[in-house]
């Protein structure tokens, strides 16, 4: 049996992932799953797989879990805080993590399992946009196991080489091709987006996520995030990544070879997919996925992406550019900006200009130790929200 700790398990991706053990419960066990504060959703995970451990980052919302599943009689071991999240993902019995904490949050328990050489599926990308240099030299001085699990890097990492080290140049990669719905607003007027509301942002025509990578896609900051993650990755250059709008998400991302061939991952637009693909590798296995149906697509549409309609994408590559905690700076303003803006404290269209004069403000540094990276996420934060008071 295979244990398995879900990092943030009453999300989207959480629940998907538990879906999918629950579809090969022979093969896979439950260690450990946490959350934030979503008491009643843990409690029926608990109830259905029994892990041994449960966490919940608030811990008021520990204490009332801790009551709820003692009257059910379940013997779980009830964790709170910041430090139990680190804790489960380095468990001895633990073989595979599902790092899918959303945000800043999901940096420490993911870091702690490339510590301890699990093989980590990883959905997280603040992981790697915040700290990527030393992510990656963690799970490589641990021997530890990089499966991407956001559908664009895992299509890419299905259709690179296998064994791919790291060398595009050396297999005859040229471009990574990663494709973007365009979100909701993708042909709206552009003078209709600054009365835009949280529902209409966290509305995706696609796919089902939850609220702060909705806003993250109507905005596109989360395939600016993306971009950062695959230079990661794959080891590629800012130059080597386009972003690609294709709204009908059926491709998933592109592998454009120097001999003219270009491969493609296609299929639903279904988070379980990715999944049940980290979880086996190599392997493949039933992940409870509707067939994709080439006849009721139809046709296949691609875009560039328009600067001007979604800044964020741009000021994404220039964080990149930057390099050293820039991208950190990037996102922790954004977490702040798109906060407020679900709070009902901020205009859409002014995420962007929160994020960039954050950017500006707040200076950038090379980044030698975690401690620089967290430095940096907090004072942007500070700056981020004196900005939008």
């Amino acid at each position: 049996m295979i244990g398995v700790t879900v990092l943030g398990s009453t999300g989207s991706i959480g629940a998907s992932t538990l879906d999918v053990i629950e579809r090969h419960s022979d093969r896979y066990r439950v260690i450990a799953l946490t959350a934030n504060r979503d008491v009643e959703k843990m409690a029926a995970q608990c109830r259905e797989f029994t892990p041994k451990y449960a966490v919940m980052a608030d811990e008021t919302a520990a204490e009332l879990l801790s009551t709820e599943l003692k009257d059910a009689g379940l013997d779980i071991e009830i964790l709170a805080g910041s430090e139990s999240l680190v804790e489960v993902a380095s468990l001895p019995d633990v073989d595979s993590v599902m790092a899918a904490i959303v945000g800043a949050a999901g940096l420490l328990p993911a870091l702690a399992a490339a510590k301890a050489g699990k093989r980590i599926l990883l959905a997280n990308k603040e992981a790697l946009v915040m700290s990527g240099q030393l992510f990656m030299d963690e799970v490589k001085k641990n021997n530890a196991v990089l499966l991407p699990v956001d559908s664009e890097h895992n299509a890419i990492f299905q259709c690179m080489p296998n064994g791919y080290q790291g060398e595009m140049e050396g297999v005859g990669v040229r471009q990574i091709l990663l494709t973007a719905s365009g979100g909701p607003f993708r042909s709206c007027d552009l003078n209709e987006l600054e009365a835009v509301t949280p529902e209409q942002a966290c509305a995706h025509p696609n796919w089902v996520m939850g609220r702060k990578i909705s806003v993250d896609s109507a905005t596109m900051m989360n395939k600016g995030l993306e971009v950062i993650e695959a230079c990661w990755l794959f080891n590629a250059e800012p130059s080597q990544v386009q972003v690609v709008i294709h709204p009908q998400s059926v491709i998933h991302s592109l592998v454009d070879y120097v001999d003219g061939s270009v491969l493609a991952q296609l299929g639903s637009p279904d988070m379980r997919t990715p999944i049940a693909n980290a979880l086996a590798w190599p392997e493949r296995i039933d992940a409870g996925v509707e067939k994709l149906n080439l006849f009721d697509v139809a046709r296949l549409d691609f875009e560039k992406p328009d600067y001007k309609r979604f800044p964020c994408l741009r000021l994404a590559y220039a964080a990149l550019e930057a390099g050293g905690s820039a991208s950190a700076i990037l996102n922790a303003a954004n977490e702040i900006a798109v906060d407020a803006f679900l709070n009902g404290q901020l205009k859409f269209t002014a995420i962007s200009s929160v994020v960039e004069q954050t950017l500006t403000a707040v200076h950038s540094v090379a980044v030698n130790s975690l401690d620089q990276v967290l430095e940096a996420d907090q004072e942007a934060r500070m700056f981020a929200k004196r900005l939008i008071q």
